[in-house]
């Protein structure tokens, strides 16, 4: 392979792998050598300038970071960057050279050379200032020093034929990024509810369970995960349970069908847990997602009331918490104090307080506000 070919060959792995990188965030560490080398150069960094000054380093060469004493002034000066100021006014997107932005006298007795450039063993400059998709302007430089010779005609074409892809794979990684926070958001609230949601398919089969479903799923009999699939009892309440399934998985399809959404699942000497079923229309239906589903929701009205965060919520204290966690469970005064263990009249004394702490006046009006504020 000649050395004109080799060249070649880099560029390509180089693009190929702008993308990969874009669906992968640990793939970045290593881009800037990547490109460095592929341009026959020293150093290379990609960063973001932002609203208030803000520059965030996407990667860059191991020679360009600095020791953490330096951090400061290596970010007034990336903030700062007379190349990026100067390309800006030249025209995003176009791929410029230092000899487009200054004269060698300019460059020479800058701050920016004297203080930055000269420090890290910079003097030549290839690259390019672009806009990203969310508003940030995204910087490309390819830099080596004055031995190396300026950059020709030949490598500024091959920046040309990287930028497109290095836009498009940056504005891929940043929409995907964003949607990973919002379904790491999302996975994440689901956990925080006391509500178990499961995600199944027209045959009830388990696609996703949060952390709270996981443990409903496992503790019950009547509503369980049987060989991957959701299954209740007893068999004519499956039934049911396969049919509202099925009505939101074809309502998901854009085929609305029967509106009835809810199940109760009864269980032996305990209150019965309560079931919703709703559409899950599929998101990117072109790029492999499964399709339309369905949402189920699990309740269960003796879940444990979380005690810690009533007593941040009211300053009530630990028996106090306790006996207000009861209560939101729907037990008597009776039941708690068979069950904690003191006298009712002690309970009695802590509902008093819990009233007065939590601003109500009547059981059945603080037993509605602890059920609903953890």
């Amino acid at each position: 392979m000649s050395s004109s070919e080799l060249a070649d060959a880099r560029l390509s792995a180089l693009i190929a792998h702008l993308y990969d990188a874009a669906l992968d965030s640990a793939l970045w560490p290593g881009m800037a050598a990547r490109t460095a080398q592929a341009l026959d150069s020293t150093s290379t960094v990609i960063k973001l300038h932002g609203e208030g000054a803000r520059v965030d380093l996407l990667e860059c060469t191991d020679n360009l970071n600095v020791a953490e004493r330096d951090r400061a002034w290596a970010e007034d000066w990336h903030r700062r960057d007379l190349w990026v100021e100067r390309s800006v006014a030249h025209g995003l997107s176009r791929v410029i050279t230092d000899e487009d932005l200054v004269t060698p006298e300019e460059q020479a007795h800058s701050g920016f050379y004297q203080e930055w450039l000269r420090h890290l063993d910079i003097h030549h400059m290839l690259g390019a200032v672009f806009p990203t998709a969310d508003g940030t302007l995204g910087v490309l430089g390819i830099h080596r020093p004055r031995s190396a010779g300026a950059y020709t005609g030949v490598e500024r074409s091959k920046v040309a034929l990287l930028l497109p892809h290095l836009q498009r794979a940056l504005r891929l990684g940043q929409h995907l990024s964003g949607m990973s926070r919002a379904h790491a958001a999302a996975l994440q609230a689901l956990d925080r509810i006391d509500t178990g949601v499961v995600v199944v398919d027209g045959r009830c089969r388990v696609l996703q369970t949060s952390a709270m479903a996981d443990r409903l799923l496992r503790e019950n009999t009547g509503l369980s995960a049987v060989c991957g699939h959701l299954r209740a009892q007893p068999p004519a309440l499956h039934d049911t349970l396969s049919r509202r399934v099925r009505a939101a998985v074809n309502t998901a399809r854009g085929h609305p069908a029967d509106s009835a959404t809810m199940l109760a699942i009864p269980r032996p000497g305990r209150l019965p847990l309560t079931v919703e079923i709703t559409p899950l229309r599929p998101s990117m239906p072109a790029f492999g997602d499964p399709g339309p589903a369905a949402l189920v929701f699990i309740r269960d009205p003796e879940a444990p009331v979380d005690q810690q965060a009533l007593r941040a919520l009211y300053g009530l204290t630990r028996t106090e918490a306790a006996v207000a966690g009861a209560l939101a469970q729907g037990r008597s005064p009776e039941q708690i104090a068979d069950r904690l263990g003191i006298g009712l009249a002690t309970v009695r004394s802590h509902l008093k307080r819990i009233l007065a702490k939590t601003g109500t006046h009547r059981q059945a009006e603080a037993v509605a506000l602890l059920a609903r504020s953890v």
